[in-house]
């Protein structure tokens, strides 16, 4: 079992961070869910989802709303909560993904801000030189953001814009989050089988 550290911003786009939470709780890992101010007021926007403050009644609420069966394997920790195990190199988390994240966020972790637990915990990652995806989900770019992107890909980060394909022919939305969903579980080295691979579908 690996652990890893899901982090929902107020970037739209919600619905990838949740459906990548059921995938990787689904397969046997640890998640470590941290949804920002911002990313809670968007999640019930665009979901309808409310995630409780409490972080046990919240990690109930999301295993509920993923229809996941009740696991120890899902914990949500708070923005604030600079003590959490994920704010320290120690930890050993196997990596962290920020889905979606929104180009403040991004910015200030390629300034070096860390001043909450998501910054903190995406700077851990860095410094440790382990894997950090970042889904934004924003367009157009503006230069600061490009140039932000292109700091934190130049200190190891991974940038994996929310941009689905097409050649898999979707059929539904769900088609589409599953799209990225499933290329950032490739970025893990996790096997799944949400989207048809181009050779696949060449045969």
């Amino acid at each position: 079992m690996k652990t890893y550290v899901v982090v929902i911003s107020g970037a739209s786009g919600s619905v990838y961070g949740l459906k990548l939470v059921e995938q990787l709780v689904a397969s046997g890992n640890a998640v470590t869910l941290i949804v920002t101010k911002a990313g809670r007021e968007v999640m019930e926007f665009e979901t309808g989802f409310a995630m409780p403050e409490s972080a046990v009644a919240a990690a109930e609420s999301v295993l509920r709303f993923l229809e996941l069966t009740p696991t120890p394997n899902l914990r949500v920790a708070g923005e604030g909560e600079l003590f959490d195990a994920a704010a320290s190199g120690s930890a050993l988390i196997d990596a962290m993904i920020v889905c979606p994240a929104s180009m403040g966020f991004c910015g200030s972790v390629a300034a070096g801000l860390a001043s909450d637990l998501p910054e903190r915990a995406a700077d851990v990652m860095l410094k440790e030189r382990r894997p950090l995806v970042l889904v934004p989900r924003e367009t157009p770019f503006s230069l600061v953001h490009l140039r932000n992107l292109t700091t934190l890909a130049e200190a190891g980060a991974v940038i994996l814009p929310a941009s689905p394909a097409f050649y898999q022919r979707p059929a539904s939305l769900d088609d589409l989050v599953d799209f990225i969903v499933g290329k950032v579980l490739d970025q893990l080295g996790i096997e799944h089988r949400l989207f048809t691979r181009w050779a696949s579908s060449l045969e």
